[in-house]
């Protein structure tokens, strides 16, 4: 695995841990459409999206 396959599966994992803590409501909400299409986006391969993607469910829990 290259190192930044490896940094996109370790955000993965943080952003889910969050996601997984955090209340429900509409923050989380925006967050699960995010992470669902981040997780697309690396069953793909394309590592940028999915990054991408992951800042996006990120903020959106902040």
């Amino acid at each position: 695995m290259t190192h930044q396959k490896n940094e996109t599966v370790e955000k993965m994992k943080s952003v889910k841990a969050a996601w997984d803590k955090s209340p429900a409501g509409p923050k989380r909400d925006a967050a699960r459409k995010h992470y669902k299409a981040a997780v697309t986006a690396h069953a793909a391969k394309n590592d940028a999206e999915t990054n991408k993607k992951l800042d996006a469910a990120t903020h959106a829990l902040a």
